[in-house]
């Protein structure tokens, strides 16, 4: 793997990330100061897990449904396909995703829907599956969905059907990514959630590398 070639597709976990209105956002304090006279630095986080890149997890938005600490690693690396959506509002359906770059037989699939946070505002809206499209996705054989905009599902949405549609399906979760400088087509994907307790969200370091010749997402 040639690291020239890596796009890093992260959006950063710290206090310049606007957390979703009304959480907990990143903040950076020390427990321990060279500057007081402690022999280290030691710092001390406060923040949501959904701050910056992160996978959600099943816990999230299903009763029962396990934490962070059970995210398993398969579906987070491997062959991605990422599809443009920037020119869409509302529900996406299937017919529209196969115009962004989608393709019959992915098994994991990133969104650009062009409303990061990484450009230091929350987006007012932005596209996301209709449960339909999610549900026939599924279906398919999808294994993740990660979109750059902070959530899978509307922003007004309080019945979050994408995510329980995915997360029933056993398809999991990114969000809050960064592609900007990323076109449609097919990637490799490198994006494992922190190994953390038992939280609705896991921080991820996501980047892509170039598809290796003749493989497929």
């Amino acid at each position: 793997m040639d690291a020239r070639e890596l796009i890093d597709i992260s959006v950063a976990f710290d206090a310049r990330t606007p957390p979703w209105p009304g959480d907990t956002p990143f903040s950076c304090g020390w427990a321990w100061a060279m500057a007081d006279g402690a022999s280290v630095n030691v710092s001390k986080w406060e923040t949501s897990p959904h701050v910056g890149t992160h996978a959600d997890a099943p816990l999230h938005v299903l009763r029962g449904g396990v934490g962070a600490d059970a995210l398993p690693l398969a579906p987070f690396i491997g062959p991605v396909r990422v599809a443009d959506v920037r020119h869409l509002t509302g529900a996406i359906t299937l017919a529209q995703l196969k115009e962004g770059g989608w393709k019959a037989g992915t098994t994991r699939l990133l969104l650009r829907t062009g409303r990061s946070t990484a450009v230091g505002r929350f987006p007012a809206q932005w596209p996301a599956l209709a449960p339909e499209t999610a549900a026939a996705l599924v279906a398919d054989g999808l294994q993740l969905l990660g979109v750059d905009c902070p959530s899978v599902d509307d922003r007004e949405s309080k019945t979050l059907d994408v995510h329980h549609v995915l997360f029933s399906g056993h398809c999991y979760v990114l969000e809050n990514l960064d592609l900007e400088a990323v076109h449609a087509g097919e990637y490799r994907l490198f994006a494992p959630p922190l190994k953390v307790g038992a939280c609705d969200a896991a921080p991820v370091r996501a980047f892509l590398a170039p598809a290796l010749t003749g493989e497929r997402a």
